[in-house]
């Protein structure tokens, strides 16, 4: 219930006088917090209450979700691991995480995602979910697995990244889109054309400009639309993850009644050539970041609608690693800190709205996963925050991040817009860059609400 007037509860939270976004739009107003959820939005001036932040000069954004990060958890903890990637999350403004199933071994059964549970609860930053690798040997038990408490989707690969996880062939992929209901998830890179530009493109090369040529727009596309005409078939739909190429935006934009479409801040923000002679193997990812038409023809979807999510595609690796011979460098950057700073700054130069933003990295996943009150500032709602100062001016550091690896591509890039504060179901968990305290729980979807 909005409320407009002085009110005698007694609240465990108040946050007063911050421009709130609110899904009607951008208002000046007090939020009321009471057993972790929004209880009041409104004047409660004259309001009892246990603690307040003053909010003067600040925008409350509903707590930012990243769909995609992988924080390398078990087996390649060298890299990352969940303690500290979730820690380098709630640095940066996010307040949940939905983590990826290329780890080793593969996160492919309820057990290993019983597993990932257990791990992340010992030290958790942000709240949390998994994604359930999608193969085809995994595909026909999808229907009995897919509901396990702490899933936020199925992923397959159809292009070989970091990891084992590859679902490449059409019949692979037809066994996990004709079994259950949940969102999947997809990679959609064609390795059998990938496999063929090595031979012709990449060949003994080891420039890493080629990179964008090797994992060629052509791949993208076709594997874009196999995944689409086999959801058709067996009427289902799917989430096509970090879009690169301006042909497969003029392809997803007619197939909306099928597909849901991702983007990641990288390919916002970096273009090639630049960024590979600036950054080297730093800028190496998969999908690769390519020329700028593409990336304006990212923007225009971004800002016409055709785009559902924002995330950052978090995929570190350490320096040594990436100081390897291209192409034995492995592909991935680091993201989920910078994700929020980044994309601010975006807004700041006027590339797209505060609320559009909201609408991407919040709403987006709510409605795409099914959260259960999470992603909107909203009476019962979850009471996550994301407090940002729109007119903070600072430059990104690799000094400043959290994950393990400690560097980011952007490090030395000047920004506008800076998270002020991380609030996790009513707990301040950053305030000004300093960390508190670790309070995460496992996310709940409405497809595992008997």
């Amino acid at each position: 219930m909005m409320i407009f007037m002085s009110k005698k509860i007694k609240y465990d939270l108040v946050l007063k006088n911050g421009s709130v976004v609110l899904p009607e739009g951008i208002k000046t107003i007090d939020i009321g917090v009471i057993n972790e959820s929004i209880r009041d939005i409104g004047n409660l001036s004259g309001s009892d209450t246990y603690d307040f932040i003053d909010c003067s000069g600040l925008h409350v954004l509903p707590g930012v979700i990243d769909s995609q990060v992988h924080f390398r958890e078990p087996g390649l903890e060298n890299k990352e691991n969940l303690e500290s990637g979730m820690l380098a999350a709630a640095a940066g403004g996010v307040t949940a995480v939905f983590e990826m199933p290329n780890t080793n071994p593969l996160t492919i059964t309820p057990e290993t995602i019983e597993d990932k549970l257990k791990r992340a609860s010992r030290v958790a930053w942000t709240d949390y979910a998994f994604y359930l690798g999608g193969t085809g040997r995994t595909g026909p038990n999808l229907g009995g697995w897919e509901n396990a408490p702490g899933i936020c989707g199925i992923k397959i690969f159809m292009g070989a990244s970091t990891g084992d996880l590859l679902a490449a062939s059409d019949e692979e992929v037809a066994s996990v889109l004709s079994n259950g209901k949940r969102v999947v998830a997809v990679h959609a890179e064609d390795q059998y054309i990938m496999e063929a530009n090595m031979k012709t493109i990449l060949k003994d090369n080891h420039d890493v400009s080629l990179h964008c040529k090797w994992r060629s727009p052509e791949s993208c596309l076709s594997a874009t639309k196999r995944v689409v005409m086999i959801a058709k078939k067996f009427n289902r739909r799917v989430h096509v993850l970090h879009i690169t190429t301006s042909e497969e935006m003029d392809f997803l934009r007619k197939h909306k009644d099928t597909a849901s479409v991702e983007l990641l801040a990288n390919h916002l923000t970096l273009h090639a050539p630049e960024c590979y002679e600036k950054l080297g193997t730093l800028a190496q990812q998969n999908p690769p970041i390519r020329e700028k038409h593409h990336q304006d023809a990212l923007w225009k979807a971004l800002n016409d609608g055709t785009v559902d999510i924002l995330a950052s595609d978090h995929a570190p690796h350490t320096l040594e690693e990436k100081a390897e011979i291209y192409p034995k460098s492995p592909s991935g950057t680091p993201g989920v800190q910078t994700l929020v700073p980044v994309m601010l700054n975006h807004v700041n130069e006027g590339r797209l709205t505060l609320e559009r933003l909201v609408e991407l990295w919040s709403y987006g996943p709510e409605r795409i996963h099914g959260l259960v009150n999470k992603g909107r500032i909203k009476e019962g709602y979850n009471a996550d925050f994301t407090i940002v100062d729109l007119n903070k001016e600072n430059t990104i550091t690799n000094a400043q991040q959290k994950s393990k690896t400690g560097w980011t591509p952007f490090d030395g890039v000047k920004v506008k817009g800076w998270p002020i504060m991380t609030i996790i179901r009513g707990n301040v968990v950053m305030r000004e860059d300093e960390m508190l305290e670790p309070i995460g729980k496992p996310v709940l979807f409405k497809e595992t609400i008997n």
